[in-house]
């Protein structure tokens, strides 16, 4: 009986977890400062710094028509999307291993089959603003046989509160 209990306070405890750090305005704080000091820097996000070697011969390489996407203006509890294009620039096929979003309310979807050299392939983001308000930040991190294995998408989204109007108050 107590392992049981045990369990489901980890669970409980897990979930909430995920709850808060998917809401919590210091994490949507942090996500705009690093979106901001990213954005400043011409950098990939994944370079030989991060302990990563380089592999020898020839290699797949991404070139996104863009990594940077403003949804403008939406309202609280719209799902968008946006479909991030790119080509293989490389001289191998490129495989998308991966895709990961910033936040469990940002799904990424991508192309499963290698793209050839001279290919193009998609990375999809959609995002499910319910419960979300004001400037958000997210990203997608899609990992990858190019070099660096990581880059990273990024889109932003102005959500305009639900309205919270009950109608007139009786006295």
């Amino acid at each position: 009986m107590r392992k049981l209990f045990g369990k489901a306070l980890f669970v409980l405890g897990f979930v909430a977890l995920l709850t808060v750090s998917c809401n919590n305005k210091k994490t949507e704080e942090f996500e705009s400062k690093q979106t901001e000091t990213e954005s400043k820097t011409s950098a990939p996000v994944a370079s030989a710094d991060n302990g990563e070697t380089k592999p020898e011969g020839p290699l797949p390489a991404f070139q996104f028509e863009t990594t940077d996407h403003d949804f403008g203006t939406i309202n609280e509890g719209d799902v968008v999307e946006y479909t991030y294009k790119f080509k293989n620039v490389g001289e191998a096929p490129l495989i998308i291993q991966g895709a990961q979003g910033s936040c469990g309310c940002t799904v990424p979807n991508w192309s499963k089959d290698p793209i050839p050299a001279g290919g193009e392939g998609i990375v999809t983001a959609k995002f499910n603003s319910a419960g979300k308000r004001d400037l958000q930040n997210k990203t997608v991190t899609v990992t990858a046989n190019t070099y660096p294995r990581q880059t990273v998408l990024k889109f932003k989204a102005m959500v305009n509160p639900k309205s919270t109007d009950m109608g007139p108050v009786k006295k």
